[in-house]
């Protein structure tokens, strides 16, 4: 959430920099707000101070100063519920303005603007035609889709034998890697969360028609879509001591999506679902360092890539296609043969002060001084397209696929053979 200040006084650089990303800010109705507020505000504690004389006043004054009294009182409560409506109408306008983008975030509106910044790893060369994971799978007999559907509908999967293994191995992988190597504390955390938990991460209200939502028992909960929304909101409303920042928190959940929009895209395996499995990275900074703690998050994300020998690339995203909170954001994808193309298995994004102004998490510098913190998040990485992205890169011509070598450890077998069984 931004402070309204800031946007006002920015004025058309805040109205150019949003419209980058395709939001149009009305500033006049945001300034409108603001002096309303301020009026109002203003008024009050004027009558307030007259209400305090007045009181002193009565105790000695005539009928005159009781009836004036009174009727101030009465005007001080009329404009309180005049200010609280106000308050309202200016949170909720700032509630669906997304944050910033950088000045530095490419220009454009979607994926395929987004600008090139390494490559890692070749892309390799098959003597036989790449088959896509959906066909990998269900010929091992490793992943079930009809019978996910039969269950649950469509984009839903079952994964069995050595697909299940397979992404078991995976989550404890990419959580020891984070833990002994990059200094992550492990979290378990509720996948269900109150409105005001997914307000503070910016999921709602923008995105309510894309979440999951219950009201079992009474309690309006949402399945989350992301670890980063409970780790995130784990300090909401937290004051921190800067000296103990970064914080860094790693947590492995079911992440829950209705795709809301993406009817017909990616409907043949399981790159798009609506539900799978994700370790996420959330890191808690001081706001003057979120850019550089971007820099080092995308290269955690990166080494879970790299030790199981997938091509990839990172690309920085246009300013158009930034998620709602994001500042900047790096995507990382990983190379699908069955596809022929780059697919996207990881997005690392920083996301400034605009969360932490939401949920309430302040930082306590040298001398007492108080501001807000920056918050960043990344996926570190999704099970299940890492695991096709494993099916893809690492089929073998009869059909198998090989297990990269940082996963045996984890797996206890280095091949899937033809017929899904395992090869110790």
């Amino acid at each position: 959430m931004h402070d309204p200040r800031v946007l006002l006084n920015l004025g058309a650089a805040a109205v150019a920099q949003l419209a980058r990303r395709g939001h149009l800010l009305d500033l006049p109705a945001l300034a409108e707000l603001v002096r309303q507020r301020a009026q109002l505000m203003d008024v009050t504690q004027k009558l307030r101070g007259e209400s305090n004389r007045l009181a002193k006043e009565g105790r000695t004054g005539g009928e005159a100063v009781r009836a004036r009294a009174k009727e101030v009182k009465e005007q001080i409560q009329e404009l309180e519920v005049r200010q609280k409506e106000v308050q309202q109408e200016l949170h909720d306008f700032l509630l669906v303005v997304p944050n910033l983008p950088a000045l530095d975030a490419p220009e454009g509106k979607s994926d395929e603007d987004a600008v090139e910044v390494r490559r890692v790893g070749e892309p390799r060369a098959y003597d036989f035609e790449p088959r896509h994971h959906a066909d990998i799978g269900e010929s091992t007999g490793i992943l079930d889709l009809a019978r996910a559907a039969k269950l649950s509908g469509s984009r839903f999967a079952v994964t069995s034998g050595t697909g299940a293994a397979l992404e078991r191995a995976l989550a404890a992988f990419f959580l020891d890697l984070h833990t002994r190597e990059h200094g992550y504390t492990e979290y378990s955390v509720p996948t269900l969360v109150t409105r005001e938990t997914m307000t503070g991460t910016g999921q709602l209200p923008k995105f309510e028609e894309d979440l999951f939502r219950t009201a079992v028992g009474g309690r309006e909960l949402f399945l989350i879509p992301t670890a980063e929304v409970p780790l995130t909101n784990l300090y909401a409303g937290e004051t921190l001591d800067a000296s103990a920042l970064p914080l860094a928190m790693t947590a492995r959940t079911q992440c829950f999506r209705a795709e809301a929009g993406s009817y017909g895209r990616d409907t043949r395996g399981i790159l798009r679902m609506h539900e799978f499995t994700k370790v996420e990275l959330v890191r808690v900074v001081t706001a003057e360092s979120s850019r550089a703690e971007l820099e080092v998050m995308v290269t955690h994300a990166e080494e879970c890539l790299k030790r199981l020998g997938l091509a990839y690339r990172v690309v920085a995203l246009a300013a158009g296609d930034l998620g709602f909170s994001a500042v900047y954001t790096y995507d990382i994808e990983v190379w699908l043969p069955g596809q022929g193309r780059y697919r996207e298995i990881s997005s690392c994004s920083d996301t400034g002060t605009f969360q932490a102004r939401r949920a309430g998490i302040r930082v306590r510098g040298q001398g007492g001084a108080k501001g807000f913190a920056a918050t960043l998040n990344g996926s570190g990485l999704p099970v299940g397209r890492t695991l096709l992205a494993i099916l893809e890169q690492h089929q073998t011509a009869d059909g198998g696929v090989d297990i990269p070598a940082a996963l045996v450890p984890y797996t206890g077998f280095h091949r899937i053979a033809p017929d899904g069984s395992p090869v110790h």
